[in-house]
Order: structure tokens, then sequence, then C-alpha cells
């Protein structure tokens, strides 16, 4: 005889995965919200039902990241389509995004600043970019055309009209410039360990390290700093996230290049993740 497909709560318990993250798995396939789930924990599940939910608790006790199995992330306030083809939208990012629009803040009505987010991934920073201040224009840029598929989604889930260019950095983008320059690049070292625990070992690996043997995570930070002032208009700056132990060397690199005005800004926990200059023609060589 073929068992019945267990009640909600039988299932929660035997997920083997945490009790809020199997309720989330479960208010996913069932299109309900998590108190509804737990409300009605003695509902039985139809066969169908406990199919897929089964399997989606299976790939989370592999360790995937729920972001990846409900196919959606929170970031800065809205929900963003992911897939393996985009890091994940992490919190200490917010802090990038919250640095550009205060930035952005001193531009008024007739000009019309323009931003350029690098390798965006899901579209996260320029979209929350573009909703917030709805008069700038942005260009985001990726190398992957997985990335750029899952960010032109993203702007139209959330209405914003984002012009999407595939180019590896500034590639594509010979004679543009910008009176704000944004990125997340990848900044974990070659050989980090862990690129191979946790939610890294599923995310796409271009993404996370420049994969660059000697260069402690900043070859493409470095790459992004030297080409930035060709494509700055002056007064212009350039903000990019970085690791927790990169700021000194980060500032450095900026000083060298020529910016001014550098700034560092702590996370929540007070690690400095963003740093970046303002760009003057007379100062940049």
């Amino acid at each position: 005889m073929i068992p019945s497909p267990p009640s909600i709560s039988q299932l929660v318990a035997e997920s083997g995965i945490s009790k809020r993250e199997a309720e989330m798995i479960l208010a996913d396939v069932l299109s309900l919200s998590r108190a509804s789930i737990i409300a009605h924990a003695d509902r039985k599940l139809e066969a169908s039902e406990h199919q897929q939910a089964a399997a989606m608790m299976a790939r989370r006790r592999a360790g995937e990241p729920m972001a990846y199995i409900l196919g959606v992330r929170e970031f800065y306030g809205r929900e963003f389509i992911v897939t393996p083809d985009v890091l994940i939208p992490r919190p200490e990012t917010e802090v990038l995004v919250e640095q550009a629009l205060a930035w952005l803040a001193a531009y008024s009505a007739p000009i019309i600043p323009c931003v350029l987010d690098l390798g965006t991934g899901s579209g996260a920073i320029a979209i929350s970019i573009a909703t917030n201040n709805p008069a700038v224009r942005v260009v985001a840029t990726d190398i992957s055309s997985g990335a750029l598929t899952v960010a032109q989604q993203n702007a139209e889930r959330h209405g914003v009209n984002i012009r999407f260019v595939e180019s590896d950095w500034f590639n594509a983008l010979p004679a543009e410039k910008f009176d704000l320059i944004l990125s997340n690049p990848p900044y974990v070292a070659h050989g980090d360990p862990h690129l191979t625990e946790g939610d890294l070992r599923f995310e796409p690996l271009q993404a996370l390290t420049d994969r660059a043997v000697g260069q402690r995570g900043l070859a493409c930070i470095r790459r992004i700093i030297d080409n930035a002032p060709l494509h700055l208009n002056d007064g212009g700056w350039l903000l990019f996230e970085h690791g927790y132990d990169q700021a000194d060397a980060c500032r450095q690199m900026l000083t060298e290049r020529g910016f001014t005005d550098l700034i560092a800004i702590p996370d929540l926990a007070g690690i400095t993740r963003v740093s970046g200059g303002k760009f003057a023609a007379k100062h940049v060589k």
C-alpha cells in the first residue's frame, strides 16, 4: 500500500532542515504565507505537493542556498529573482546602495546624472538605484549573458528602464562617461577555502573570485580603479564593495590613481566594506 502524504506538521518535523526553512518551502509550494502554513499545520498535503516540497527540502539538506531553491531573495526592501547564474544579494551590499543614493540626492533637475553598475549580476544594485531615484540614467554591465537575462527580468519585475550591456568591465563602453560608477566585483582571493564552503559552493565562481594567483582577490578591483578615470566625468565618483580585509589596499590603489576625497564606509558590524573616491581631471594621470 502506498502511504498517504503527510500533513504539513509531519513533513516539517521530518524534513531534516530547520523548521523555518521547511515552512518557507511549504509556503512557496502551496502559494501561502508562512503564517498560513503555521496556522494550518494539520492540513494533509496532496501527493504532488508532497513530492515537490520533499525534493526542495532534499536540495536544502545538500547545502543548496534557500535563495536558489525558492528562486528569490530580498534586497533593499524588494524581492529579486536569483538563479545560479548570479550571486545571491547580501545585506552588506546595501551599504553601497545607500552611499550611492546619498550622493545622487545632491543632484536636482535639470541635471540628470548617469550611473554605471559594473558586474551587475541580478541587477540588485542598479535596480535599487533606479527605483529609489527614477531621474537617474542607469547602465549595467556583466560578462555573463545568463546574469544579464536575470537582471533584465528583475528590471521588468520592478518597472525600471535600465540599459544592460554584455561587457568585460568597461570594454563594451569605450567612449562613455558617467557621473557615478558602482561595482560589487569579485574579491575573494584565489584558493580561499571559503569558496568550497557553505553557499559559496553553489554560486558562480567568476562572480566571487578573480582567480588570479597571488593577487589577494584585488585583480578586478585594481582593473576597475585603473580604468574608471577614463569613464568618469570631472567630479564624478567611484564606489565599490570589497573584502573585510582589503580596505587599506583599496585606499592605496585609489590614492595612486589620483582619486581624492577618499571614503571608507563600514557595514553594520563596523567593518569597512565600501571604498571610493572622487575623480578630478587635474589630479588623475
